[in-house]
């Protein structure tokens, strides 16, 4: 009795990266509608013809008209599959409406898993949805998947919400236990709402998110292609990968007479993976003004490769060697204001945060005068 089927949750269909430009906006969008046809591929690759979604299909409750018909067709395309949609805390079944609208369009092969009962996938496996009722139901909804199946049956849950170990004083009500898988004679659990991959247990996976919504989470956005060769079984779970962004946040620290542009270079992505990656990068520890100068100028002839690009070069400190005030002028208002800004630089009357404020400004200061005389 070997079932095959591929795990997956958090596409958040709709989100709409309110931070960010408007051009990375739009494909960030559009990489989460193209999510759908991945997650078909990866299905393949598995041999599975059933996709398990783990709530949070959408991103809210009301989305847009084009981005449920676009969804739904998308699925709809995909006629060698089975697609299994469980509502989330997002798009939990108080969104009556958009439940609604989906049962009026649904193509036939997608089945929503509005109702926590059994549900039969295949002669001998079933399916135990726990389906969210509102975004904070406030209550244990996996307990429904203690229901009875028949003797020898696979048994296969899919719920959405937070798991503890429970290390604090009772735990907060709605969690999930960690042994649930166990509690209620599971095979394997299938969860969403962390969007970062995580197994719990041997039989307990979180999918994590298909394409990636943040920098929050290390690991690569990917499904889960799971098998079960029987009842009892230990599950053979393989990640493929789904994602088409790459989120990164590298760090950088650096000192005086180290290559910063080098070091810089060294750090970022291949010239071609650039466009689809979105990098924000720390930078600590000081430099020169100078070599700040330079650094910035790095920065600011790499920003253009990526999807965005942000630097944080607040925590990075300016060394004002010998000679570097006169870079800026010799006298009158701009050296003035040099000389005010380094006393304030490392004036240890100040707070931390306005020392680096004023290293900062410093530093931009000598980098302009440096262009001016360009």
């Amino acid at each position: 009795m070997t079932c095959r089927f591929l795990h997956s949750s958090d596409l958040h269909l709709g989100r709409a990266f309110g931070g960010y430009p408007e051009a990375i906006r739009n494909r960030l969008r559009e990489a989460r509608h193209g999510v759908i046809a991945r997650l078909a591929a990866a299905a393949r690759a598995g041999n599975a013809r059933d996709v398990l979604l783990a709530g949070d299909t959408f991103d809210a409750e009301t989305p847009a008209p084009e981005t449920l018909r676009h969804a739904l067709r998308a699925m709809a395309a995909e006629t060698d599959l089975r697609w299994w949609l469980l509502p989330g805390n997002h798009d939990s079944l108080a969104a009556s409406e958009l439940w609604r609208r989906i049962a009026a369009d649904a193509p036939a092969n997608l089945t929503v898993l509005s109702l926590p009962q059994p549900q039969e996938l295949a002669p001998g496996i079933w399916l135990l949805p726990a389906p969210c009722t509102q975004r904070r139901p406030g209550r244990d909804l996996t307990e429904a998947m203690s229901s009875p199946t028949p003797e020898g049956a696979l048994r296969i849950g899919l719920g959405h919400g937070a798991i503890t170990d429970f290390s604090g004083e009772e735990g907060a009500p709605g969690i999930i236990p960690p042994d649930r898988a166990r509690l209620s004679g599971l095979d394997y659990l299938a969860l969403g709402d962390w969007h970062g991959q995580m197994q719990v247990t041997p039989a307990t996976w979180y999918s994590g998110t298909p394409e990636s919504d943040g920098f929050k989470h290390e690991t690569a956005p990917a499904a889960l292609s799971v098998t079960l060769a029987g009842p009892g079984a230990a599950a053979e779970v393989m990640p493929r990968p789904t994602g088409q962004f790459r989120w990164l946040r590298p760090a950088l620290d650096l000192l005086p007479g180290d290559q910063a542009a080098a070091r810089l270079a060294a750090l970022m992505p291949a010239e071609d993976q650039r466009r689809d990656c979105l990098l924000r990068l720390a930078v600590t520890g000081r430099l020169t003004l100078s070599e700040r100068a330079d650094l910035e100028a790095a920065l600011a002839e790499t920003a253009p490769d990526f999807g965005w690009f942000d630097a944080d070069l607040s925590a990075l400190a300016a060394e004002v060697q010998g000679g570097d005030l006169d870079r800026i002028d010799r006298s009158g208002a701009l050296r003035q204001a040099a000389e005010a800004l380094m006393a304030e630089s490392v004036d240890p009357a100040r707070a931390e945060e306005d020392r680096q404020i004023a290293a900062t400004a410093l530093a931009r200061l000598f980098a302009l005068a440096q262009g001016d005389q360009a």
